[in-house]
């Protein structure tokens, strides 16, 4: 694995920031080394959709179309473009 250089990681520490001040997100952590680690936690995602009142069917075909994009390589560009638009983004209290 390729280092992480000290700029990136100030960066990703404004990120974590602007997500927990700003938006009042909870920070998770950091899970690199995490067994079974992913850009989408499924069940974090999943409780929060159900939450919003979304139905099995409407979850598990987002859950699809997000793992069919990462596969992809296009994770990033699908959720930004496919579910800001539409849905706020998920503040995990």
């Amino acid at each position: 694995m390729i280092p992480v250089g000290r700029r990136e990681i100030q960066t990703q520490q404004r990120v974590i920031v602007f997500f927990t001040d700003a938006l009042g997100h909870r920070y998770l952590g950091n899970w690199r080394d995490r067994a079974g680690n992913s850009n989408v936690e499924e069940a974090l995602l999943t409780d929060w959709l159900i939450r919003q009142g979304y139905s099995d069917k409407i979850i598990g075909k987002a859950l699809f179309e997000l793992d069919k994009a990462g596969g992809l390589g296009l994770r990033s560009q699908f959720f930004l473009f496919h579910f800001l638009p539409m849905y706020r983004m998920p503040s995990i209290p």
